[in-house]
Parts: structure tokens; C-alpha cells; sequence
């Protein structure tokens, strides 16, 4: 069975997350959940969101024939002391694992972060919790 681009983009970045983004999460002074996939509740871990949907092709993007996605990451974070910080250095791993990688093993021209949205609780000690969105852009080599 063929793998599709997409699926192999959001395989990619799972890697990542749970390779090399949380080995640079534990060499931080601060604790910081790692990242698993599944459903984890106990704050020992965290499992993100990931988004991938198609975007608008710069000029140049369509003379080399390369395709664009955004795909986005979103990690929900209780409230606690340390939340802020946590988004923090969530976004600081995902953007070094990036700069080490850039083409996601191969997968993909180029991925780089396009952007950071903390959002705390709209009502602090309600049972919200805070959020980090980051957003990527990959570029990858048109198949048709």
C-alpha cells in the first residue's frame, strides 16, 4: 500500500516530537512533561495535536514544482505554576529540533516554524488549563 506525502509529513513530525524534541526537553533545567502519543492524563506526558492542511504556493513554489502544507502542533498544558514556562520550552525543542533537521529525515524539502501562540486560561484556577500552538511550514517535491 502507498504511503501518501501527507501521512508520511505527520509521521515525520511524531518522530521528532518523540525522539529528539523530548531528549532535548530532559537535558533541561527545568521539568518539563514529555511528549507521548496516546491518552495520557497524569501529567507525566503530554500528546499534541497535530493539524496538516495544504497553503497557498509562493511563485517561486510553483516554478520548482514544490507542494506546501501548514501543519500545526498544539499541546494542552494544565494549570500549574510551571505551565508557562513549559509552553516556553516546548517551542524552544521543537524549533532547535527543526534547525537540526530541517527536511524532517528526508521527508520533506524544508519544515520551519512560521509560529508561537501561547494562550493562558481565559479565568485563571477554573479548571483551564494553558495551550501552545506552533505552526510549521513544510515545502516537499510535487509527485504529480
Amino acid at each position: 500500500m502507498r504511503e501518501f506525502i501527507e501521512q508520511q509529513i505527520i509521521d515525520a513530525v511524531r518522530t521528532m516530537l518523540t525522539g529528539k524534541v523530548n531528549e532535548l526537553l530532559r537535558e533541561d533545567e527545568f521539568s518539563v512533561p514529555v511528549i507521548e502519543f496516546g491518552d495520557y492524563g497524569c501529567g507525566y506526558a503530554v500528546s499534541p495535536t497535530i493539524v496538516l492542511s495544504t497553503c497557498e504556493k509562493t511563485e517561486k513554489e510553483r516554478i520548482i514544482r514544490l507542494d506546501a502544507y501548514v501543519l500545526t502542533i498544539t499541546i494542552d498544558l494544565p494549570e500549574t505554576v510551571e505551565s508557562e514556562t513549559q509552553c516556553y520550552a516546548y517551542c524552544d525543542a521543537v524549533c532547535r529540533a527543526l534547525k537540526e533537521n530541517p527536511t524532517l529525515g528526508g521527508i520533506a524539502d524544508r519544515a520551519r516554524v512560521t509560529g508561537e501562540k501561547y494562550t493562558p486560561p481565559k479565568i485563571p484556577h477554573c479548571g483551564d488549563g494553558w495551550r501552545v500552538v506552533i505552526s510549521l511550514r513544510v515545502t516537499t517535491e510535487e509527485l504529480h
